[in-house]
C-alpha cells in the first residue's frame, strides 16, 4: 500500500497505464489512499509554483482511475436524499472539526473535494471531485463547483454563479480562481479560465476559451491559445459588454455579440461596494 505521495503517484500512474486491471482488490485500495490525500488537501490537481499554475496530471488521472474503478450503486442519506451514483465517489459527510458550515438546504459535497476551514455552502450548492476551495470562501447558493477547479482564500462564489470542471484531457489547467476574487450571480467560469487574484466578474459575466476579454483600460485585447487559457488580469473589473458585427447580415440586422470588458481596475469605490460582511464569517 502507498505510504508516501512519492508512492501514490507511482501507484496511480502504474494503474492508469493499464489495459486490464489485474488485481482489482488491490487497485481499489491504492485509490483510497488516493482519495483521501485529495480530500485532505494533501494533493490537488493544479498548484501554483514558482509564481506559475501547473497541471498535476496524474492527480487527474487518479480520479479517473477512480471511475473505472467505482461500480453502481443505490445510496441514501436517511430518507431525505436517495440517488445512485459509483460507489467510488459518495457523499462527503462534514464534520464539526472540519469547521465547514455547510447550511441546511440540499447542498451536496463530494469525496475527493478539498473544503478548507471557515467556507461557508449556502444551500443548495454543489462542489464536485477534485475541486479545492480554500479558506474563507463562500459557496452561495445554487453555485457550482466542477471538477478539479481551484477556488482560492476569500472568494465569494455568489448565486447561481458557475464554475465548469475539466477533468479530461488530464493534462488540460482547470479553472482556476485565485485569492480574493468576487465571482458575481449568474456567472460562468469555463475550459480552463484563469482569473488572477483580487478581480471582480459582474453579474452575468461569461468567461470561456473562445471568448475574447476587451480592457478598456490598457486598450488591450486578451485571448486564449492552444498552449494557455483566457488569463483575466489581476484586479481588473470585468462586466458583460456587446461588439458589433461588421459583415454580411449581421451587419445589415445591426446586430451584435455578447464579450466580456474591463471597464477599470479595483479601487476604494470597488472595495466599498464588494466589502462583506466579517461577521458572515
Amino acid at each position: 500500500m502507498p505510504n508516501s505521495i512519492t508512492d501514490l503517484k507511482s501507484a496511480i500512474e502504474a494503474l492508469s497505464g493499464l489495459s486490464t486491471i489485474p488485481n482489482p482488490a488491490e487497485a481499489r485500495r491504492a485509490f483510497l489512499d488516493f482519495r483521501s490525500a485529495l480530500t485532505g488537501g494533501q494533493i490537488r490537481a493544479a498548484e501554483k509554483r514558482d509564481g506559475r499554475w501547473v497541471v498535476n496530471t496524474w492527480v487527474k488521472q487518479g480520479i479517473l482511475l477512480g471511475f473505472r474503478l467505482g461500480e453502481l450503486k443505490e445510496m441514501s442519506d436517511g430518507d431525505v436524499f436517495s440517488f445512485v451514483d459509483k460507489d467510488t465517489f459518495p457523499a462527503r459527510r462534514v464534520s464539526l472539526a472540519d469547521r465547514v458550515r455547510v447550511v441546511p438546504g440540499g447542498s451536496s459535497i463530494r469525496e475527493g473535494a478539498y473544503v478548507a476551514p471557515s467556507v461557508i455552502c449556502m444551500p443548495p450548492m454543489f462542489i464536485n471531485v477534485g475541486a479545492y476551495v480554500d479558506e474563507g470562501t463562500m459557496v452561495d447558493s445554487h453555485a457550482l463547483v466542477g471538477s478539479c477547479a481551484q477556488i482560492g482564500k476569500r472568494v465569494h462564489l455568489s448565486a447561481a454563479a458557475q464554475i465548469g470542471g475539466v477533468l479530461e484531457p488530464v493534462n488540460a489547467a482547470p479553472v482556476i480562481i485565485e485569492d480574493d476574487v468576487l465571482i458575481g450571480g449568474n456567472c460562468g467560469v469555463y475550459e480552463g479560465t484563469l482569473v488572477s487574484a483580487r478581480a471582480v466578474l459582474g453579474a452575468g459575466t461569461i468567461l470561456t476559451r473562445s471568448t475574447p476579454l476587451y480592457d478598456l483600460v490598457r486598450g488591450e485585447l486578451y485571448r486564449a491559445t492552444p498552449e494557455h487559457p483566457l488569463e483575466v488580469p489581476e484586479n481588473a473589473v470585468v462586466v458583460p459588454g456587446s461588439r458589433a458585427v461588421k459583415k454580411g447580415k449581421g451587419a445589415e440586422w445591426n446586430l451584435s455579440l455578447y464579450t466580456p470588458v474591463i471597464v477599470k481596475y479595483r479601487d476604494e469605490k470597488t472595495e466599498r461596494g464588494i466589502e462583506l460582511e466579517e461577521w458572515l464569517r
